[in-house]
């Protein structure tokens, strides 16, 4: 589950991260308010107001912009909320902007240089350890700095029965070549930040950049926070920070029914019971010369009504141009699926244009082909996986 940026501020805060303030506003009026507040607390005169989508680079959509007075503000916030912001993060048509965060300007006028980091915290899925990844080349892509300087790019892993060890926050500093305050701020930060990474069951904290001010400070400019879904059971306050209308409406409509769907780019809808056959029956389609055009797990209990809502979610894509139904019969009798298959396509009547292979593997396998057979619909039976990926082949050619 992803996190606005002033959210994940604002969970940063809650751990003792040093982070720049901000107030989030939802109309340029708003945003006038929230920077005059900003300027009694903070003594700011400057404001940056800030996009608050689910998306990176808004800078570069025009989706970051500093105000230098109070009719400036009013002005750009006025111009950013409403707006459609393409990023290279967005789909082609963008992400509409519903509010902004006005940030107090910590790159002080007049003030020496600031130096600018990047900072992120994530599993290494090869090691089973928590990796810090920094640099001190921030405020850029770090896939471009990976590619042109690799050597500028540090990783620290960490032992999860361990935690954050204090020489690790410390080399942390070092590789950044800081010394001083600014020295010792940088290992507080780099802990307080790896406490709220464990802390929240995040799957990703990224700060891109983490300022040295002119004045020593370190503190989060930007914060990109991916929480583990899996975890949220343990964090029902997170939970309800999900923003529903920056997510796919087919996966949150498949979500509310208890349906495990991913929406992808390609041609051939999927329908499966278990992640791992899931997974297979992907690769299956493009060895078939196909793209997945979703992920749907659909589990152990693929009734006519579970089958007809998936299918429903897979026709929601006008990309698809098949749907290949995958399913092994352990838990649930594959005769059972085979009806709720014949039941659901007659029930969705002429709303089904595209061919449909199934495969059954399992308990009452043979039935459920007889039935799936002798239904007279456009359905089409298969047992082999390669047979399978054949008919698949066919549908789409």
């Amino acid at each position: 589950m992803n996190l606005h940026e002033y959210q994940g501020k604002e969970l940063l805060s809650s751990f003792g991260v040093a982070i720049q303030r901000g107030i989030v506003a939802k109309t340029a009026a708003e945003a006038v308010e929230a920077a005059k507040q900003l300027t009694e607390t903070t003594g700011t005169g400057w404001h940056v107001v800030k996009a608050q989508i689910h998306a990176g680079g808004r800078g570069k959509g025009g989706g970051v912009k500093l105000a230098k007075n109070l009719k400036e503000l009013e002005q750009i916030a006025g111009d950013i909320i409403g707006m459609q912001l393409i990023t290279p993060q967005t789909p082609p048509e963008g992400k509409k902007v519903n509010q902004v965060l006005v940030a107090e300007d910590v790159y002080y006028p007049g003030a020496s240089e600031p130096n600018e980091f990047y900072m992120s915290v994530l599993l290494n899925r090869a090691t089973g350890k928590n990796m810090i990844m920094y640099s001190t080349e921030g405020g850029m892509d770090i896939e471009a700095v990976a590619e042109a300087t690799p050597h500028l790019i540090f990783t620290e892993e960490v032992d999860p029965s361990l935690g954050l060890m204090p020489f690790q926050a410390r080399k942390v500093a070092f590789n950044l070549g800081l010394s001083g305050a600014a020295f010792k701020d940088m290992t507080k930060f780099v802990s307080a930040l790896y406490k709220a990474y464990v802390g929240s069951d995040a799957s990703l904290f990224e700060i891109n950049p983490v300022l040295k001010t002119s004045d020593e400070k370190i503190i989060a400019v930007d914060a990109k926070v991916t929480l583990d879904e899996n975890g949220l059971f343990r964090h029902k306050d997170l939970e309800l920070l999900r923003d529903l209308s920056e997510e796919n409406p087919v996966e949150v409509e498949a979500r509310e029914v208890g349906l495990n769907y991913v929406d992808l780019d390609g041609n051939v809808g999927c329908m499966v019971n278990g992640a791992g056959l899931a997974m297979a029956t992907m690769d299956l389609i493009k060895q078939a010369g196909g793209e997945p055009a979703n992920f749907l797990d659909v589990g152990g209990t693929a009734d006519a009504a579970r089958v007809e809502t998936a299918f429903r979610l897979i026709l929601k894509d006008p990309n698809v141009k098949a749907i290949l139904i995958n399913i092994f019969g352990g838990i649930v009798r594959c005769d059972r699926v085979a009806q709720g298959i014949v039941d659901a396509y007659k029930n969705l009547g002429d709303a089904i244009q595209v061919p449909i292979i199934v495969r059954l593997q399992g308990t009452n396998a043979d039935i459920a082909k007889q039935l799936i057979d002798s239904s007279g619909l456009n359905v089409l039976s298969a047992t082999a996986f390669q047979e399978a990926a054949d008919k698949v082949q066919e549908a789409i050619a």
